[in-house]
């Protein structure tokens, strides 16, 4: 189950980075604001499992894009090379992430929130030995589904082929013919998206979360990245799999307080011995 979180919170943030180039750290803002505003609607309406991951879903992909349109977009065409836009944006997303943490703790007072009680998401499923909750069920069902569509769609669809495209030659895809802007804001909505649907079932699961509970994911999930490689669409799979092993065998046979100490161990360990990633393509230079 921790797997599936972690695989659908960073299988947006890997898209973004792998394809248009850009780390977005308010990855993590608006999967925690999509939450928040579940919150704030349940405080007017009982919108059930559904509506609320309807409604997450929608404000992660909605909240994405426009960053890309007001933000992103604007910083890439005026900057005078490719890094110098990297590095603006990549600001951009922390100025971006401040603001939307911000806001959430003023109207929080910094208190945990969650979407209300489903007596429903409780219920206990058997399946041998194995019990498992209606939220666990939903929250692996997810993962596996959503990482199936990714999967086909960025080897088998013509924009997901275009977005590959993006990120292993922009000039060249361009001249092709590749649109690079709306396939951008296309990639923006898809990760704003599962980061909404993984901050519902997450909060779902655990009953609430902070406001700075975004912050801590974005870590796994670049971790996560560094692990797997960035640019190949069975990394992110790899990477979040090693890390939520690790972590769950670590909380499992010690008392947990090195929890992070062996996640970020490995992080060590493949930038040292591989540091493309596990399954990242090597970088090759252009003279």
């Amino acid at each position: 189950m921790l797997w599936s979180i972690y695989l659908l919170f960073a299988q947006g943030m890997s898209l973004v980075w792998g394809s248009i180039g850009i780390l977005n750290f308010a990855h993590g803002a608006i999967f925690m604001f999509s939450a928040f505003t579940g919150y704030l609607v349940s405080q007017e309406l009982r919108l059930g499992l559904l509506g609320m991951t309807v409604l997450g879903t929608c404000v992660g992909a909605g909240l994405s894009a426009a960053m890309h349109v007001l933000v992103v977009e604007p910083i890439l065409r005026r900057s005078a090379n490719a890094a110098a836009a990297e590095l603006r944006a990549l600001i951009a997303s922390v100025g971006i992430a401040a603001v939307l943490l911000a806001v959430a703790q003023a109207s929080t007072r910094s208190v945990p929130f969650g979407l209300g009680r489903m007596e429903e998401a409780t219920s206990v499923h058997s399946f041998g030995s194995v019990r498992l909750s209606l939220i666990q069920l939903l929250i692996i069902g997810a993962g596996l589904v959503v990482t199936t569509c990714m999967v086909w769609w960025l080897r088998t669809a013509k924009s997901g082929l275009a977005l590959q495209a993006i990120g292993l030659d922009p000039e060249t895809a361009s001249l092709m013919g590749v649109r690079r802007t709306r396939l951008a804001v296309t990639a923006m909505a898809v990760a704003g998206g599962l980061a909404g649907l993984a901050a519902v079932l997450l909060t779902y699961h655990l009953g609430s979360i902070a406001a700075e509970s975004g912050d801590a994911m974005v870590l796994k999930a670049f971790s996560a990245i560094v692990l797997g490689g960035v640019g190949h669409a069975y990394a992110v799979i790899a990477g979040t799999l090693l890390l939520a092993a690790a972590e769950t065998a670590v909380l499992t046979y010690t008392s947990g307080t090195w929890v992070d100490a062996v996640s970020y161990g490995l992080i060590f360990v493949v930038l040292l011995v591989r540091p493309q990633g596990l399954l990242g393509r090597a970088e090759v230079r252009r003279t």
